[in-house]
């Protein structure tokens, strides 16, 4: 039984990937193949800066996330902490799923250098403020929306709607991680009643426990690295931001900066709409020319906007995917090594911390 749920499940994102793959040639065939490679050439060399960019973007996150670290992790070094980075980000390129699956692999691949309970506090706290400043963004690329762009009355009445639900998503976050509120915990638990989620969440609990309550504590207990990793985190949708103005205006589109914050609060909204869709092919892109469109951009250079974002997150996934194979075949080689004989060896590598006489704690 088990077994066919997961073939279910495994037929249901391959279809949707082959739907939106459909809708995405849909798209550009529609739009024209030909105007579409004209707005490409006039981006031209500034997709490698684009692609540049997203590498700073790739540093500032690798940043934001080392802040997180509640234990000493003077043995993880920058260059493995941003090849985990990548890794896991290539895999969240694949939806929610791959979401779920790239945190995995980026506490799998710290290796021995960090314990796995400070590896998971460290995803869980991280990926928590990312939420939080995204949602922060989204909101007030909404608001932004409503004061500037020429919407009609449906569509101002929607973006009020979605404005004000978020705000309050916004709002009770941030006065449950001042309080101590556990409301993750909590809704799970309140999920977990129900009768065919129960075994589901009940393996679950502890996870959601331990992860919610060092979110919890963890501005009070490292206050500094609290607002670092917040303000690093609203550094890289700042620099989203600015990798949107750009390419508009390598296209020779007259759209001010507040036109490109509000472009990427909106376009946040249609990423957490293409969630459930494996890697958001289609939706993100059409998404982007209907956006484009309400601003007075026309649609075509909105889907190539979404093409060149793309493509900047296609080759950050390819490094992403080469690293992550770098690491996992040295890590295996080092397991291969250390099953001699040289017991001392073994032991040392075991250790997470020695004390001053040499013995391990």
């Amino acid at each position: 039984m088990t077994k066919f749920r997961f073939l279910i499940r495994i037929s249901l994102r391959f279809f949707a990937a082959l739907v939106g793959l459909g809708l995405l040639g849909y798209l550009v065939f529609r739009t024209g193949p030909g105007v579409v490679w004209k707005q490409l050439q006039a981006v031209g060399w500034g997709l490698a800066l684009i692609i540049i960019l997203g590498g700073f973007s790739q540093l500032v996150k690798t940043c934001a996330w080392r802040q997180t670290f509640m234990c000493d992790i003077k043995g993880l070094s920058w260059s493995r902490s941003l090849g985990t980075q990548l890794a896991s980000d290539a895999m969240g390129q694949l939806g929610l799923a791959g979401k779920l699956l790239g945190e995995g692999i980026r506490i799998s691949l710290l290796g021995s250098t960090v314990p796995l309970a400070s590896g998971i506090s460290a995803c869980a706290i991280d990926g928590g403020l990312h939420t939080l400043t995204a949602a922060v963004v989204t909101v007030l690329g909404i608001i932004s929306a409503l004061l500037f762009a020429p919407l009609s009355g449906g569509w101002r009445v929607y973006g009020l709607l979605l404005a004000a639900a978020l705000l309050a998503v916004v709002i009770l976050a941030a006065v449950a991680v001042a309080n101590g509120w556990p409301l993750m915990g909590n809704a799970a638990r309140g999920i977990g009643r129900l009768r065919w989620l129960h075994n589901w969440v009940s393996g679950k609990q502890l996870t959601i426990d331990s992860a919610e309550h060092n979110l919890l504590t963890f501005p009070r207990e490292a206050p500094t690295a609290f607002w670092v990793s917040l303000m690093l985190n609203l550094l890289w949708h700042g620099l989203a931001v600015l990798e949107v103005y750009l390419v508009l205006r390598f296209m020779g589109a007259r759209t001010a900066l507040i036109g490109a914050f509000v472009l990427e609060g909106l376009t946040k909204v249609i990423n957490l709409v293409g969630a459930l869709n494996p890697g958001n092919l289609g939706t993100y892109e059409g998404g982007n020319m209907l956006i484009a469109k309400i601003f007075g951009v026309t649609g075509t250079a909105g889907l190539t906007l979404a093409l060149c974002r793309r493509t900047r997150a296609v080759f950050w996934a390819g490094v992403g995917a080469i690293c992550m194979t770098v690491m996992k075949r040295g890590d295996w080689t080092k397991k291969i090594e250390v099953k001699g004989d040289d017991k001392d060896q073994f032991s040392h590598r075991a250790c997470s911390r020695v004390a001053s006489n040499g013995s391990c704690k």
